[in-house]
């Protein structure tokens, strides 16, 4: 395995704990321990221990139930902005971790950015989606994050890059997704609604 394919799935796991931290932890562990997944390289094989997965898994649950309810959600993927960047930074790193310091170094940068534009793409879409008044919305975002979680934090380990810039594309899709969003939502506020429609 060459230093650029152990780079791209530390970028993989970046992006993964930048939608959500626990969640991307619980389901490494489990995948690692269940052999879907070859061992895990650099200190990142930690996340294997069976007290790292039931920690992740708890924090996972307790993150899913508070998202479902509405306003409270928005408040917690806010106070979230400051811990999954640096957090999925520290993955990266951990991933990288027995390479040379330039390959660490650099996964730590642009792993932390990048999950630093996942979460904030997931911060847009999270208000729009915690602006409707019922848990089932909430529900449905958090069920289509675990799966995209899951798929990319198996299947970044036998295909690196396809599934890095499968993730990035879609990444870009769901900025001019928030865009727009945030757009109708400006010319709604003001009561411009010819240009809301448009």
């Amino acid at each position: 395995m060459t230093s650029v394919t152990t780079l791209a799935q530390s970028l993989g796991v970046a992006f993964a704990a930048g939608i959500n931290l626990p969640a991307t932890v619980a389901v490494l562990g489990v995948a690692e321990r269940a052999g879907w997944i070859d061992p895990l390289p650099g200190a990142l094989g930690a996340v294997g221990s069976i007290w790292v997965i039931a920690l992740a898994s708890v924090l996972y649950a307790m993150e899913f139930v508070v998202t479902l309810v509405p306003g409270v959600a928005s408040v917690w993927e806010t106070v979230q902005s400051v811990i999954r960047p640096p957090a999925a930074a520290l993955l990266a790193v951990a991933t990288t971790y027995n390479l040379s310091p330039s390959v660490v170094v650099a996964a730590g940068l642009v792993g932390g950015g990048l999950a630093l534009t996942t979460h904030g793409t997931k911060l847009g879409l999270r208000y729009a989606v915690d602006s409707s008044p019922e848990p089932v919305t909430n529900g449905i975002a958090n069920v289509a994050e675990f799966a995209t979680i899951t798929s990319i934090a198996i299947f970044v380990w036998s295909h690196p890059f396809v599934t890095l810039s499968i993730a990035i594309l879609v990444l870009i899709l769901l900025i001019l997704v928030v865009r727009r969003i945030i757009r109708t939502l400006r010319y709604l506020l003001s009561g411009n609604w010819r240009k809301a429609t448009a």
